[in-house]
């Protein structure tokens, strides 16, 4: 194990031309103190926590000492913004310190968010502020709890400094660490700006650092493109079959490894809503939890239409093709886990469509009901819990008397059943009312809720009784949460 001052860095993107980042020093923040420090992240970076002091962490992560080993930089990356293209993105507000590679053989990126302006920031300030630095913080652990691909964060550090957000807001800084930062909207930079040369060096770098096994293929360029239309299809499946709503899907937030980045203005569902817009500033509805597949497709067509110079276009047309049936796939072993399927049926899919329009239908909290059905035995006892939570029970008594038929096709014993569903179906998730407490309470310098909710999504499909209330239904205010971009 290693300290934070001996950490393995091997900075492969910092060898990489000018043209591809610029180099960027930290903007420190004032009264740089610890938030949060996530204890699991540590152990990936092979980091002791046990020989981290808060003190440190706050001086190298909220900007005042470069972390040794590390080479802060801001990547240069455009893409497409609510389907418009905008040539002048990149780091913002963030900066890749680097790379650590773990005795795993693991290479883990460092990035760190609100770092301070960058030659991208355009006529931003560069600052995150405290609010959704909390909301991220939150997600990665969220999303990891749920076995869904996302980065996470090493720590949280606030201070002194404000800036202007909605009112004045305490600015903080996240460590974000990921396997990977390569965005399409790298891809579309080299593109768009005829840089061919620069486009094949990003691949041949994407293919020798994350896709090593295609590297002997025929057009491993293409090999590269086919994996990330598969990962990303399994990707969104995960997010519909678990009521997460993105919030800003533009190219620039879609990573080449497929794990959830860049959290805004994000929401899990209360209630089932298949036109539910966690952004407030989506006026169009682009981003509506039911339009998530096809704009994560559209943005595959943007990435495939940036290696144009590298596949065939019918090549890369035959992969985008392919999205639809992996999907479909996908979302479908999604949800047989959460019903407790084992076998299949040719039925299931339509078992599956049915209880999804039901549940728009009522506006069911799906979370509570997975669970619910959970325990569902045939007893009445069971039955009474599933039923109570439906506007109109009388709605959903068919699709269960289906679904029992389903269950007595399984070889399985009802306790096993029960216990695999129990594992995927969380008694928790990241309810936005969850977190403006978080934040509420981070605001006035007391951050225990932050902290506990940590431990509460590590583990989200455990009992966990000491945090009982927030298994049930979010109370009235929720609905009031506005979030927008700057969430």
């Amino acid at each position: 194990m290693r300290t934070l001052e001996n950490l393995n860095f091997d900075n492969s993107f910092a060898r990489l031309p000018e043209r591809f980042y610029q180099i960027t020093e930290p903007q420190p923040l004032q009264g740089a103190h610890l938030i949060s420090f996530n204890t699991e992240v540590a152990t990936l970076l092979d980091l002791d926590p046990c020989q981290v002091t808060p003190e440190a962490l706050a001086n190298y992560f909220g900007g005042h000492a470069p972390l040794p080993g590390s080479e802060s930089l801001a990547m240069k990356y455009t893409g497409h913004q609510f389907g418009v293209y905008n040539p002048d993105l990149g780091d913002g507000r963030g900066l890749l310190l680097g790379e650590v590679l773990n005795q795993a053989g693991e290479r883990w990126d460092l990035h760190l968010k609100g770092a301070g302006k960058t030659a991208f920031s355009r006529f931003g300030d560069g600052r995150a502020v405290l609010r959704s630095s909390v909301r991220e913080y939150l997600a990665g652990e969220a999303m990891q709890g749920l076995n869904i691909p996302t980065t996470r964060a090493l720590c949280l550090i606030g201070s002194e400094d404000y800036t202007r957000r909605e009112g004045m807001e305490p600015c903080a800084m996240l460590l974000r660490v990921s396997r990977c930062h390569i965005r399409f909207g790298h891809f579309e930079y080299f593109y768009y700006h005829r840089l061919h040369d620069e486009l094949k060096q990003l691949a041949d770098y994407c293919i020798e650092r994350y896709f090593p096994h295609l590297a002997a293929d025929e057009n491993p360029y293409q090999s590269m493109f086919a994996e990330v239309v598969q990962s990303t299809a399994e990707l969104v499946s995960r997010w519909q079959a678990y009521g997460f709503v993105h919030g800003v899907l533009n190219t620039d937030n879609m990573s080449l490894l497929s794990e959830t980045f860049d959290y805004g203005p994000y929401s899990f569902l209360d209630g089932y809503q298949n036109d539910y817009v966690s952004n407030q500033n989506d006026h169009q509805k682009r981003y509506a939890f039911k339009a998530q597949p096809g704009v994560v497709l559209w943005n595959l067509a943007c990435l495939g239409q940036a290696l144009l110079p590298l596949v065939e276009r019918a090549d890369l047309e035959a992969q985008l093709e392919r999205f639809g049936g992996l999907y479909e796939a996908a979302e479908l072993a999604r949800y047989r886990e959460r019903l407790g399927l084992v076998a299949q049926d040719v039925g299931d899919a339509a078992l599956v469509s049915s209880l999804k329009a039901l549940m728009a239908e009522q506006r069911i909290d799906m979370t509570r009901f997975f669970r619910s059905l959970s325990r569902f035995d045939g007893s009445d006892e069971a039955l009474g819990a599933v039923l109570a939570l439906w506007p109109d029970p009388s709605r959903v008594t068919d699709w269960l008397l289906q679904y029992q038929a389903r269950l007595d096709l399984e070889a399985g014993t009802s306790s096993d059943r029960q216990a695999c569903m129990l594992a995927v179906n969380p008694k928790y998730i990241l309810r936005n009312y969850m977190a403006e407490e978080a934040i509420r309470g981070a605001h006035q310098g007391d951050f225990t809720l932050v902290n506990d909710l940590m431990t509460l999504l590590r583990t989200p499909c455990a009992e966990q009784p000491e945090f009982e209330r927030f298994a049930g239904e979010p109370p009235d205010w929720a609905g009031a949460i506005c979030l927008t971009c700057s969430s």
